[in-house]
């Protein structure tokens, strides 16, 4: 029997389309023209397949990174002060798989002060020098110069200047010199030593270059949490990533939110007018089209993207089934990179404590996005009502905006100051900038003195020959832990001083490095005629013979700043955009400079030398004393010195300048007032005192109300405690301060007892360093919460945040989910004010308890400890 349908003619179904592939249309290959404009050189790194070292050159007219690889036959290579000849009896050296010949050649000894036959052990790749466990020709042979990356070997030998532009002509590398930059300083820093005038030049081509207007965006990503506290493991990648922004340079904003089918909320969200919502359907589209963007911009900012955001997307990636080929971004052991471009982690700028606290003046305390944000930018992170994993599409892209903004926003604020900062500073220590970002100071002096060694063709010694050649140090520490005794700190008067003038000797050390020729090289000389020319306070000569390396580098730079580019950053008249590169470069210079004395004293430094350390701390204590003599001789009271600095009650004019005359004239040295204070109440405790400005800006030294893990109710006390005391114009002022400090304790006080505060303003916040059970020998009180947290069945992990609060009962601390107000110990807390307030009343040289009548405070609260 028939059916109707089988006499209908059905249209033709065509096959459900397959699903696109958002990983399939990815692919990362460097731009390598033969040609190429002026650029700039903003990174470098190894091609462990092709086996050369490639710059990254930034175009300023495409705005993108175009790649140039080595094409000199340079190669990896250590040095060995052995013959050619006993060398190769040396089969495991010969029959290395990485061995390719040797070369005779000569270096100049600056241990030995004569010039010596060398032999150069050149190899296929950097790791058969040295990088591997085990295996290495720096393990069988005694070697130099083999634990200096590869890639900035090369820089040197190649006499290449990070930051500074280039053309490729027929795939040729040539450096450009600009018309328009001076290579040559006026007659005020004229020197007769030869070569101390040819780095001034030098460090005057550098530092007087244009900076280009870097393309750049600014990435964030949110990552869903199953438990609020917890910090996902970038490693692991176990959670989606269910939003990300990219915040551009160049044009608007973009954040791409994951659709979720867990999502409980209005689909259709409004758009923002500072971004644009991109809404994913999987995770696998979002995070192809984050690559798509990143690989697409020359510079990419996170903040802490090399141990999180990047480190995160490479392992989700992975896991989701991406291909190595498919992700732009390269991991390290402690970095992530991007595979055409250049990432800069701001993190790692930031934390870098000379660039906190000489490039922005310790404006910010703790390190992170919010803090610097709200101290640099006067705006921080959004509040928000829940979890991330919480949030509203709108408030989840709202909030992972915000982050990307600020990321960006550090780099434009103030004239761009972070990007020309960075330029600047790569280029002294002729670092790529992606590598400058992420080292200390002491990376950045030693690149800078290894480069000045390749330059003169010294051989560059190990620590070891220093030590050796130079012996240990002749003072006793008073600091115990540290190797010699340090830097001068003179009994304070104790109380409260007014109109009080800071004398700051100018660059100090770096100061006492130049004038008295100070270096490994120049300390204990072998030559007898130079022992009578002795340290102060030390058993320790230096050389009359022969400049030091570290004299004339660290003194030409320390000129450069005093007498050039600081006079001139305070001139107002010039151009803003100039004006702007002077303050940057002073800053900079002032980075580098307060570190390079240090570094020579911290064993872990490559040229470590404790006796030239020991040698300038004591000329410190010797200038400080004698310039403390000479101002009392002249009848101007002094309250309090340390290391570089002097408290004086303001003297006339005529006595200040007669003071500073003297120091130039007697130490070689330059005095400069630094600061004017309405008044500094000093402690009988040395470096800790309060210093009011004029402008009621207060200074706080040794006094520690803003520690990170102190709970919000003692920051906003503490902060409450310095606006009062910055409102103090007068000794009769202090009255009215008291008054105010006795009720902003009082009230304290009051609240805690009656439970007043919210146990998240009472909570102390603290990080996992690893798991429970990994805690065996000690158990911090964040663990004993943590702990308990586990009891009740919640997963508590390394990484984790744990936030708690001290109860009167138990171990004494108890989880903020699991605890209530009623258990809060009041005794403990009350503590804790007690010893946020004295230490900055004790400055004061007022009591506490008779201040505040914290015993009959607590008389009217029986039973409250």
């Amino acid at each position: 029997m028939y059916t109707l349908d089988q006499f209908v003619v059905k249209p033709e179904i065509p096959p459900p389309k397959p699903k696109e592939d958002p990983k399939a249309q990815l692919a990362f290959t460097p731009n390598i023209p033969p040609d190429l404009g002026e650029s700039y050189f903003t990174g470098a790194g190894y091609d462990g397949e092709k086996r050369l070292v490639y710059l990254k050159l930034y175009e300023p007219q495409s705005q993108k990174i175009h790649f140039w690889y080595d094409n000199t036959g340079h190669l990896p290579y250590c040095l060995s002060k052995d013959s050619p000849e006993n060398l190769s009896k040396k089969e495991q050296l010969t029959r290395h798989p990485g061995f390719l010949r040797f070369e005779k050649s000569k270096r100049y000894d600056a241990l030995e002060g004569k010039e010596i036959p060398v032999t150069i052990v050149y190899a296929r790749d950097p790791l058969s020098i040295g990088g591997r466990p085990t295996g290495c020709i720096r393990d069988i042979i005694t070697a130099w110069e083999a634990d200096i990356r590869y890639v900035e070997n090369y820089i040197y030998d190649r006499k290449l200047e990070p930051g500074m532009t280039y053309a490729v002509k027929a795939r040729k590398l040539e450096p450009i010199r600009r018309d328009d930059v001076p290579t040559s300083l006026p007659k005020l820093l004229d020197e007769k030593d030869e070569q101390y005038s040819k780095l001034l030049d030098r460090w005057l081509r550098l530092l007087e270059a244009p900076v280009p207007n870097y393309r750049r965006v600014a990435l964030d990503i949110e990552v869903h949490s199953p438990l609020e506290t917890r910090v996902p493991d970038p490693t692991e990648a176990e959670y989606r990533v269910i939003a990300a922004s990219l915040v551009p340079s160049d044009s608007s904003a973009r954040v791409f939110v994951l659709r979720r089918s867990d999502y409980v909320g209005d689909q259709d969200q409004e758009q923002s007018p500072d971004f644009q919502i991109e809404f994913c359907n999987t995770e696998e589209e979002l995070i192809a089209r984050v690559f798509k963007a990143l690989d697409d911009y020359p510079f990419v900012l996170t903040f802490n993207g090399d141990d999180f955001d990047l480190r995160y997307l490479f392992h989700r990636a992975e896991r989701i089934g991406f291909t190595r080929n498919q992700i732009p971004i390269e991991l390290g052991r402690e970095s992530a990179g991007i595979r055409n471009g250049i990432h800069l982690d701001l993190y790692k700028f930031f934390f870098n404590r000379s660039i906190q606290i000489y490039a922005f003046n310790s404006k910010y305390r703790e390190v992170t996005l919010d803090a610097i944000s709200e101290a640099l930018l006067e705006t921080g992170k959004m509040d928000i009502s829940a979890s991330v994993s919480r949030l509203s599409y709108q408030e989840l892209a709202a909030y992972c905006y915000q982050d990307a903004q600020l990321v960006l926003d550090l780099t434009e604020f103030d004239g761009e100051v972070v990007m020309k900062l960075i330029t600047a500073v790569s280029r002294i220590s002729f670092l790529p900038i992606e590598d400058m970002s992420r080292q200390g100071v002491s990376g950045w002096i030693r690149s800078m003195m290894f480069k000045e060694h390749r330059d003169r063709g010294y051989i560059i010694p190990r620590s070891e020959d220093i030590k050796k050649a130079k012996g240990s140090t002749s003072t006793t520490a008073i600091i115990k832990g540290k190797k010699y005794k340090g830097g001068m700190v003179v009994d304070p008067v104790p109380g409260v001083h007014f109109s009080v003038a800071v004398l700051d000797f100018a660059s100090l050390y770096p100061s006492i490095i130049k004038t008295w020729n100070l270096g490994y090289e120049t300390i204990l000389c072998q030559h007898p005629d130079c022992k009578t020319n002795k340290i102060p306070d030390t058993d320790h000569w230096v050389c009359k013979q022969k400049k030091a390396m570290e004299s004339q580098i660290i003194g030409s730079l320390r000129d450069l700043r005093i007498k050039w580019y600081k006079p001139r950053s305070k001139e107002r008249n010039l151009p803003p955009d100039l004006l702007s590169w002077y303050q940057v470069v002073q800053s900079a210079l002032k980075v580098v400079l307060n570190a390079s004395y240090g570094v020579f004293g911290a064993d872990r430094f490559s040229l470590y030398c404790p006796p030239l350390a020991e040698s300038v701390a004591a000329i410190g204590r010797y200038s400080i004393t004698n310039t403390i003599d000479e101002a009392k001789r002249l009848g101007i009271e002094v309250f309090y010195g340390d290391t570089d600095s002097i408290f004086l009650g303001t003297p006339s004019k005529e006595k200040l300048d007669e003071l500073i005359q003297w120091s130039k004239k007697e130490l070689g040295m330059e005095l400069e007032v630094d600061k004017n204070y309405r008044y500094v109440a000093l402690s009988s405790r040395k470096k800790n005192y309060l210093g009011v400005h004029e402008d009621n800006r207060v200074d706080i030294k040794g006094l520690t109300g803003k520690k990170r893990h102190i709970p919000e109710f003692l920051k906003q006390l503490f902060n409450e405690l310095v606006e009062i005391l910055g409102e103090v114009k007068s000794p009769s002022d202090f009255d009215n301060a008291r008054t105010q400090i006795r009720e902003l304790v009082r009230e304290s006080y009051s609240r805690l007892k009656n439970r007043k505060y919210r146990l998240e303003d009472l909570a102390f916040n603290m990080m996992m360093g690893k798991s429970v059970g990994g805690y065996t020998k000690t158990t911090p009180q964040h663990i004993k919460a943590a702990q308990q947290l586990t009891r009740t069945g919640t997963d508590v992990r390394a990484g984790d945040l744990v936030s708690f609060v001290k109860v009167s009962s138990g171990t004494g601390v108890k989880p903020v989910k699991l605890a209530n107000l009623q258990e809060i110990d009041v005794g403990k807390y009350t503590e804790y004010i007690r010893s946020t307030f004295e230490q900055v009343l004790d400055a004061l040289e007022l009591d506490y308890e008779e201040l505040t009548g914290a015993k009959k405070l607590e008389s009217f609260f029986p039973g409250s400890t």
